[in-house]
């Protein structure tokens, strides 16, 4: 077959765009980008600069510009139109209709795709130009052999990158960790991997060196959810039982179900061993959210402090040998009294306890406990039986009753300056709702020992209580669900309550 002369090729090309055909090509095309554009927000940049180029192109191969600077103009824009128009294919093919069919091949394949696409194009404008292919072929081997010399990195990167690719050792959406360095894989292309870190850097590894060395993908589990284990550690003085330590923040953890925080495997609390005047534990969880370790690690120690504070357990601290003097006594004492005039101040705005005198305040402010709550902590169950009142120094909790059928409802919010649990500590009775952390929550937890002794010297203020009680509960009673109402009696009268102070705390055998 006879070549075409060296300007053949152009000529050729020109009746096709002249007659309309390149012109409806790009058209179509143009089309099924703009559905593209409009489906995939990843790839709207490169399908609106691809299609920029190849219109722009189409413009100057019909604009017919004259002399040799326009022919030159005009070959250029055909070249340029062929390889915008194989860029915007391959998008289409790898973007929009492949994963119709449910497959999502890799980037570096589009990649591969687009490159032989161009080499074909240029193939197609030299064989149209009447170059003999035949003699490309058998210089063939040199030139590979020169490229192969001159780009052994690329080459290396590109099968690299195919290796991870094939093998599905890496994912896009992985998290990898490659020495000190850990991320979420974003993209894996021809030359390298990129990987965005949780401090808003992106990484760009050379695929031939993330082949080469060792690295782990973090939460990664056959049959398995993503989740990584993490570790926080604490340490309690040796006078502490480990048994009592491990149940109560496995307690306290398992009942709070934390954001973050697998539910499956439950997070547990272990011994790891014994150090200089303390015992070192270790609480192991399996984090969900592999962006956030740093901020759920800090609300698993929240939860961890909030629950040894709770049981008058205290987190180990070094020992050292101080010299007292008359200074520090004093500052101790006047740091006392500060804290017993706050307690005091805090008991004043309680209603239930408006009829006790200034002594009797402040024995009661002395047998105060801080009783700290982090958000999530259940602080009473519905049903349970417990014998104190809390104190609200700061946060909101809220007051939760659960339904004849099962559902639950929310009935109070308490912020700031509440008080609630009375009627478990004036009477004994089960709690009749669930209160629960809204915020981190910080109480005063008034026992009934500390008020029993006031109460037997001064029998007569159970009247005063049961006045105050009778107004709480039919306050409290409008609040409840009507489902709740009807199984429910109605609010007891004074005198009974009055009956029920006494024989709880046993006013009657004195």
């Amino acid at each position: 077959m006879e070549s075409l002369p060296a300007v053949g090729w152009l000529e050729s090309l020109m009746s096709i765009a002249w007659h309309g055909s390149l012109a409806l090509f790009v058209g179509v095309t143009a089309l099924f980008a703009a559905l593209l554009y409009a489906l995939r927000h990843d790839s709207r940049t490169r399908v609106a600069r691809s299609m920029g180029i190849a219109l722009f192109c189409l413009l100057l191969i019909n604009f017919n510009p004259t002399g040799v600077v326009g022919q030159v103009l005009r070959q250029a824009a055909v070249v340029v139109v062929g390889l915008a128009l194989i860029r915007v294919w391959a998008m289409l093919l790898f973007r929009l209709l492949i994963p119709i069919l449910r497959l999502h091949p890799s980037r570096i394949l589009e990649d591969i795709v687009v490159t032989i696409g161009y080499v074909g194009w240029g193939l197609v404008l030299l064989r149209l130009a009447g170059l003999d292919l035949s003699h490309i072929v058998t210089t063939s081997a040199v030139i590979t052999a020169v490229l192969a010399f001159s780009m052994q990195d690329t080459l290396g990167n590109l099968l690299a990158g195919l290796t991870l690719q094939f093998d599905n050792s890496v994912d896009i959406g992985d998290w990898v960790k490659a020495g000190d360095l850990i991320g979420r894989v974003v993209e894996i292309n021809w030359r390298a991997t990129i990987l965005e870190t949780r401090n808003w850097e992106t990484v760009v590894i050379p695929n031939s060196v993330l082949v080469k060395n060792h690295f782990s993908i973090l939460g990664k589990r056959h049959g398995a959810a993503r989740q990584w284990r993490r570790w926080v550690w604490f340490n309690i003085n040796w006078e502490t039982l480990p048994t009592q330590i491990i149940s109560v923040v496995e307690h306290s953890l398992r009942e709070a179900q934390l954001p973050g925080v697998a539910e499956s495997p439950e997070p547990n609390c272990i011994l790891m061993g014994f150090e200089n005047g303390f015992s070192r534990y270790a609480v192991r969880y399996w984090l969900t959210d592999l962006s956030a370790d740093d901020y759920t690690d800090s609300i698993v120690r929240t939860h961890i402090d909030a629950a040894l504070r709770r049981h008058n357990l205290r987190m180990a601290s070094p020992f050292y040998n101080v010299l007292t003097i008359k200074e520090n006594e004093k500052y101790i004492e006047a740091r006392m009294k500060r804290h017993l005039e706050e307690r005091v101040l805090a008991l004043r705005k309680v209603e239930l306890l408006s009829g006790l005198n200034d002594e009797e305040m402040v024995i009661l402010a002395d047998r105060l406990k801080f009783t700290p709550f982090v958000t999530g902590d259940i602080i009473m169950h519905q049903g349970a039986v417990a014998h104190w009142l809390y104190i609200m120094l700061s946060g909101e909790v809220e007051v939760w009753v659960t339904l004849p059928d099962g559902r639950r409802k929310l009935v109070d919010v308490l912020k700031a300056g509440s008080f609630f649990g009375e009627m478990g500590l004036m009477t004994g009775e089960s709690r009749s709702g669930t209160v629960i952390a809204r915020s981190n929550v910080e109480c005063l937890r008034l026992d009934k020992e500390a008020f029993q002794a006031i109460l037997v010297s001064r029998k007569e203020l159970a009247e005063t209580i049961s006045s105050i009680l009778a107004e709480r509960l039919e306050e409290r009673r409008r609040k409840m669900p009507e489902a709740l109402l009807d199984e429910t009696e109605g609010v007891p009268h004074g005198g009974e309550l009055v009956e029920r102070i006494r024989n709880f705390f046993g006013l009657n055998k004195h």
